[in-house]
């Protein structure tokens, strides 16, 4: 079976968040059962040519009033082949995304992804390769299951598609007029583009959503959650209407990069048999990041976008309480400017107790994971979440919200704490059981080895959507 995994960006090549890591994992599980998985991303600047061996293969070919080149390589460790494009006039500006939240605010971002989604029918016939299956991930080439079906004797004609849906908050929402005019469509070749908000703007993700042969979500919870007003932004009438194509499949953790015993990244490799030897990353974490060396204190993380949907705000509200307790707080990230703000005013303000990395550091996210002893996720909502996984794997008990993926996967009071209200109050007084059973060697101890006996491996997952290839491709067009 054919698949091409069509995405913005994939773990290590060009990472910004979990969809990369999902798409720098999941390939590698599939291929091992037997699918022919090939991945493409843009060929964006920031790649580093020198670490990651790709060759050209094919140059010129023409999109629009533009051309792209075909470059190839591996993903590291693996046979997965990986396609890039490059234009530099698309692809070339700044980073993965234009913006540091990750979301759409500008035309060029836009540009950007149907741009790359619209190169995708013309690459087939310079690969020699074609596939049955294209994997569509989030907003950013959601509109390519609206480009199968308006060319049935393109290249993609016949093609099947998955449209997975990573974060339905952001959904590529632009004035239809502008993106219409891109797309050199009039608005009128497929109902679901008639679909036009009161500003006069058009959602990708819908369109993606209404036109996918089959849509996933990264948990089952996360599934249910978006056909509910309070989680569907808008789009929840839609997700009914397609939930019988509508399936949550769980991600899964790269268990060989995200290994403790193995790590080149941390201090000291441990395992649950050496438990012991996990103290010296948290000593070597506080030295490195210049806090008190002291093994007794509490030691939290935080590995995040700093936005609302990442509970940020909660975490800020509750900076002053969690100085009386004592406690150190370790936050690596970038986001919206008022949390970045506030958390470098607090660092300040508390050298002993809170440094704060405005920046993408994969490796002190390791040496985070490695070091802290409690990993904080207070998620507004969490289609999935990976950090409460890699965490539990690293033995940092997770403090999570109730919602989406991240109650999936902890269970409270047994391999981490789970809060249900999305307010200060219900967070703090779930820091204050978890420090309850810190101050309990023993009792900490077990959990975090019951932490580190779960299974968040991509096999499982990975048989589950092979399960949903093979229906997709045995049905009758």
């Amino acid at each position: 079976m054919k698949i091409l995994f069509v995405a913005s960006e994939c773990t290590p090549i060009a990472k910004v968040g979990g969809l990369g890591d999902v798409i720098g994992a999941l390939p590698k599980a599939l291929t091992e059962l037997g699918l022919d998985i090939r991945i493409v991303i843009p060929k964006y600047r920031i790649i580093d040519e020198n670490k990651y061996h790709f060759e050209r293969i094919a140059s010129k070919i023409k999109v629009k009033e533009e051309f792209i080149n075909i470059y190839q390589g591996f993903l590291p460790d693996s046979k997965v082949p990986v396609y890039l494009l490059e234009n530099e006039k698309y692809f070339g500006e700044n980073g993965v995304y234009l913006a540091k939240s990750a979301f759409v605010d500008s035309f060029k971002e836009i540009q950007r992804f149907l741009f790359f989604s619209q190169a995708i029918p013309e690459i087939f016939k310079s690969l020699d390769w074609k596939p049955e299956i294209i994997h569509c991930q989030d907003w950013h080439t959601a509109i390519l299951p609206v480009l199968v079906k308006l060319n049935p004797k393109s290249e993609i004609s016949n093609l099947k598609s998955v449209l997975t849906i990573h974060n339905l908050a952001n959904q590529g929402k632009w004035l239809a007029s502008e993106v219409l005019s891109f797309l050199n469509l009039k608005g009128n070749e497929a109902e679901s583009l008639k679909i036009i908000d009161e500003e006069g703007k058009i959602s990708i993700f819908e369109q993606g959503i209404l036109n996918a042969d089959i849509l996933n979500t990264v948990s089952q919870n996360y599934a249910q959650e978006i056909r509910t007003k309070e989680f569907g932004e808008g789009l929840e009438q839609d997700l009914i209407k397609r939930q019988n194509n509508l399936f949550g499949i769980i991600n899964g953790i790269d268990y060989d990069r995200f290994n403790p015993e193995t790590d080149p990244d941390i201090s000291r490799n441990y395992s649950l048999k050496s438990l012991e030897k996990r103290t010296e990353n948290k000593i070597d974490l506080q030295k490195t990041l210049k806090l008190p060396e002291n093994q007794q204190l509490p030691l939290l993380g935080i590995i995040n976008r700093l936005t609302s949907q990442k509970g940020v705000d909660l975490v800020i509200e509750i900076i002053p309480e969690l100085i009386k307790l004592n406690c150190q707080l370790v936050v690596l990230g970038v986001g919206e400017d008022i949390y970045e703000k506030k958390l470098l005013e607090f660092s300040l303000k508390y050298p002993s107790n809170i440094s704060c990395q405005i920046k993408f550091d994969p490796v002190l996210a390791q040496k985070i994971y490695a070091g802290s002893d409690v990993f904080l996720m207070p998620s507004k909502f969490e289609p999935c979440g990976l950090g409460q996984m890699i965490a539990m794997r690293y033995g940092s008990i997770p403090i999570v919200r109730k919602t989406g993926g991240l109650a999936e996967t902890v269970k409270n009071q047994k391999t981490g704490f789970v809060f249900e209200d999305y307010k200060k109050d219900a967070l703090l007084k779930s820091l204050k059981e978890c420090l309850d059973a810190y101050s309990n060697r023993s009792k900490w101890v077990e959990l975090m080895k019951r932490a580190m006996n779960q299974d968040f491996s991509w096999q499982k997952s990975a048989n589950r959507y092979v399960e949903l290839y093979k229906n997709l491709t045995s049905s009758k067009p």
